[in-house]
């Protein structure tokens, strides 16, 4: 199930909402312009589970978003625990890429098929963090503030729309904010 945290920007252990409610997510979501979705979901994500493989399962969505929302790009973002020290370098490496605050110049539009990311969206004075499971589905627009943290231990598999052919652009803001704010792990453990 969805979580959101929102926090002031400028106090981020300051806790404004904290919430799983579907109904409350959505309508602070929809403030900021972002839209979240579910889609059912369709199976097991193992190792042996390819792009393809996701993208068939989901064949009838992904073309009806394609077609609503005039998405022309479609792939699948996977990362899924390996043992060793090269897993573990790739993954770290990864979720650093994504730590820093960006925005994208269209709409950045996630299917998480499988595991756990959290987006953190910078807009209106707060940081709304919205950690993502299977079935979520999120469009955040363009030119809006924010980053992702995958986890320190990484597992997720997500579909992800582009409107032009160039696919992720990232336009670094070069705030470091993010590193003053929690990270998935922290937000995960205070259910706990």
């Amino acid at each position: 199930m969805t979580l959101l945290q929102v926090m002031p920007e400028d106090a981020p252990d300051t806790v404004l909402l904290r919430t799983r409610d579907d109904a409350e997510i959505t309508a602070a979501l929809t403030g900021c312009g972002v839209r979240l979705r579910h889609w059912p979901v369709r199976g097991t994500v193992t190792a042996a589970t390819t792009g393809e493989e996701l993208l068939a399962r989901y064949r009838a969505e992904v073309d009806a978003l394609c077609a609503e929302e005039k998405l022309r790009l479609v792939d699948v973002a996977q990362l899924l625990p390996e043992e060793g020290p090269e897993w573990a370098e790739r993954a770290a490496q990864a979720r650093g890429t994504f730590l820093e605050e960006h925005r994208h110049a269209e709409n950045e539009v996630r299917f998480f098929a499988h595991g756990t990311g959290c987006f953190y969206l910078h807009t209106d004075g707060r940081v709304l963090a919205v950690v993502c499971e299977a079935g979520d589905l999120l469009s955040v627009p363009a030119g809006t503030r924010h980053w992702f943290d995958m986890g320190p231990r990484p597992e997720f598999s997500a579909i992800r729309f582009f409107e032009e052919e160039d696919g992720w652009v990232g336009d670094f803001t070069g705030d470091p904010i993010a590193q003053g704010f929690p990270r998935l792990d922290a937000l995960l453990a205070a259910d706990r």
